[in-house]
């Protein structure tokens, strides 16, 4: 079994798999589950690096016992405290009562605070190290990326790079877990999506990040989700790159809500006209049948964004309200907002938009368009000329 599971040198993977989880944090969607990495430093010194959602921990210690067998734990080394990553420490204490944790001070109180753990501990700071006999461990503190004690532990011997959250993905690991063993198709937009959906706030954070470690000679990066990344280095950074700093492709995301038709019949309107513009990428998303998870993961994906409404108790759509929340908290930058509305007695929405609109601090492009009911000759002309206008910003940007 431990050549199933060596990744290089001394280092072993010893995560596992979620299969039955619907939702990522109660919200987001998993089609493909969800792996938690954990791995195993079988040296001189034996380290453990993070541990795995508690639901799984007698899976989780006979992998650790298959490739240690009776041998102690010396250090458990905790880079991000989220339940799904450290749900298992009290367990492990409760099998290594000698274990020491190692973490920093924000560490250590959450600790205690979420599994009541005391007892031996490591605190570290930034840069400092831990020998383990062949493996010389070095630790780069990067708070909020994407919780204030996250921190990466770079194994300087061999070039692995621990990095907690950072460079994770949504998916299970089927079979292998290097992505030289796996096919990785999936798990291009669903790094995209995990990005969008868990990080996505913290862009300046993980800049900060990029640059602490631009300068580390990584042969290999172990996620806590997702694959190990070994050939594909260069690409996975990028997309967290770009990601984190707002860029996009080229393309508009049509978000709206309708109860009759009405409303998406102005969003019909728009997309025709931006294809017949000449703009390729339309992703057009009615956010009652659409998950938020995807249309966020699209929002980072694309430069334009067009939002729909109809009005509903003098207010905006719920549904549309709680995407345009959820695109707040994240902070997205670099993007051209038009919006659009309806309503049948009272106008709201556009005004509700346009107040989100103040908010985001986003370019706006274009006129906002409001209907009074149903489509009118007069409402084609004023969509197909938002969309024009946003046709018009975008091509702006290709010289």
């Amino acid at each position: 079994m431990n050549q199933k599971t060596l990744i290089k040198g001394k280092v072993h993977y010893v995560g596992v798999n979620d299969r039955n989880k619907h939702l990522f944090e109660g919200m987001w969607p998993l089609p493909y589950g969800v792996s938690y990495n954990s791995y195993l430093i079988d040296d001189d010194i034996v380290a453990l690096v993070d541990t795995v959602d508690a639901c799984f921990f007698e899976t989780y210690l006979r992998k650790i016992r298959c490739i240690i067998g009776d041998r102690p734990i010396q250090y458990l080394i905790i880079n991000h405290m989220e339940p799904d990553h450290s749900g298992s420490i009290r367990l492990i204490k409760q099998h290594y009562p000698d274990i020491v944790i190692v973490g920093n001070k924000q560490t250590f109180g959450m600790i205690e605070g979420y599994y009541g753990v005391t007892g031996d501990r490591y605190e570290v700071k930034d840069e400092s190290m831990l020998d383990l006999g062949h493996h010389k461990l070095k630790f780069y503190l990067t708070p909020m990326v994407h919780w204030p004690e996250t921190m990466m532990t770079f194994d300087e011997t061999d070039g692995i790079l621990f990095a907690g959250d950072a460079f994770g993905c949504f998916g299970t690991l089927d079979g292998g877990f290097l992505d030289t063993r796996i096919n990785l198709d999936k798990y291009w937009e669903e790094m995209v999506r995990y990005y969008s959906n868990i990080v996505g706030k913290y862009g300046n954070p993980v800049q900060k990040a990029l640059a602490k470690l631009g300068h580390l000679p990584i042969t290999t990066i172990c996620s806590t989700h997702g694959p190990v990344w070994t050939e594909n280095i260069a690409r996975v950074v990028g997309v967290y790159d770009r990601l984190s700093r707002y860029e996009a492709e080229e393309g508009v995301v049509i978000a709206y809500g309708s109860m009759y038709g009405n409303t998406e019949q102005m969003a019909e309107a728009i997309a025709a006209e931006l294809s017949a513009q000449g703009i390729k990428n339309i992703v057009m998303h009615n956010v009652s049948k659409s998950n938020p998870s995807y249309i966020l993961k699209d929002i980072f994906k694309y430069r334009g964004l067009i939002v729909g409404s109809p009005t509903y108790s003098n207010q905006i759509y719920p549904e549309v309200d709680s995407l345009l929340s959820k695109i707040l908290v994240r902070e997205v930058k670099g993007r051209y907002l038009g919006w659009f509305g309806s309503f049948t007695w009272a106008g709201a929405a556009v005004k509700r938009i346009a107040e989100f609109a103040e908010k985001s601090k986003l370019e706006i492009v274009g006129d906002p368009v409001e209907m009074k009911q149903a489509m009118k000759e007069i409402t084609y002309e004023q969509c197909e000329n938002l969309a024009r206008a946003m046709a018009d910003r975008l091509k702006k940007d290709r010289k």
